[in-house]
């Protein structure tokens, strides 16, 4: 049977029940910013926009339009549409209602055992602390590999080898993680980051825990993109975690 590659997009989308209208929208060089009256969002910036927009601007769309570029091919575009879509999912009040964990452990491997493990980590990150001296082997797969790090190309050698696995949130953006999820389909799948909705409609698609950020300081996060400001945007947000029930 042939596979739908945007079902997970539309999943996402349809959750989007907000016509609240973005007022600011502001790519910086690490962080794409989709800002309304009450809400704020995040995605990591990725670049590419060869691909001509879906929307002019999404300054002005309702949360539950502009969140439609999260499928789009100018990668740029969709940074933003993620972060539309966060601006309605990663409100703490909205979290909270889904009885949502909050968790020190931005990575929420909290109750696994690492021990022996085979862990792969889709995109640059340190891991949980301790990954590295009890699992058996750790492959960090990244598009732009630094030392250590195997190029992405490997992802589907690799990951069917895995025990547990963190992606990304900026696989939503680029793409890849319908394909990700298809070589997990063994392996403990963690969807972590900034990035990242805490939506539950996520956890159909075959990823055990989702590991995301509502935003609590909305004036130094816009501060942190305006400025582009290094560092981890968790200062202005608190971590939480869905887990499949």
């Amino acid at each position: 049977m042939k596979r739908d590659f945007f079902a997970l997009y539309d999943a996402l989308i349809a959750e989007v029940k907000s016509g609240e209208r973005i007022e600011y929208a502001r790519l910086g060089d690490r962080w794409a910013l989709a800002e309304t009256a009450s809400s704020s969002g995040i995605a990591m910036f990725t670049e590419g926009k060869s691909i001509a927009p879906m929307f002019p601007t999404l300054e002005g769309l309702p949360l539950d339009k502009a969140a439609e570029a999260v499928r789009s091919w100018n990668f740029e575009e969709a940074s933003l549409g993620l972060a539309a879509a966060n601006a309605f999912f990663n409100t703490r009040e909205r979290i909270e209602a889904l009885d949502a964990l909050t968790t020190m452990d931005v990575y929420s491997t909290e109750g696994i055992d690492l021990h022996g493990l085979t862990v792969g980590i889709i995109g640059h990150m340190r891991g949980p602390a301790g990954l590295r001296e009890q699992a058996r082997a750790v492959y960090t797969l990244e598009r732009a590999p630094q030392e250590g790090d195997y190029p992405d190309s490997a992802c589907d050698l690799l990951l069917p080898r895995c025990d547990l696995v963190l992606i990304t949130g900026s696989s939503l953006v680029n793409k890849t993680l319908p394909h990700l999820l298809e070589l997990c389909e063994k392996a403990t799948v963690i969807l972590t980051g900034p990035s990242v909705p805490l939506c539950p409609a996520l956890l159909d698609f075959g990823i055990d825990r989702i590991a995301g950020m509502a935003i609590s300081d909305r004036e130094a996060l816009r501060a942190r993109v305006e400025q582009n400001l290094r560092g981890s945007p968790y200062g202005e947000g608190v971590p939480f975690l869905l887990k499949r029930r």
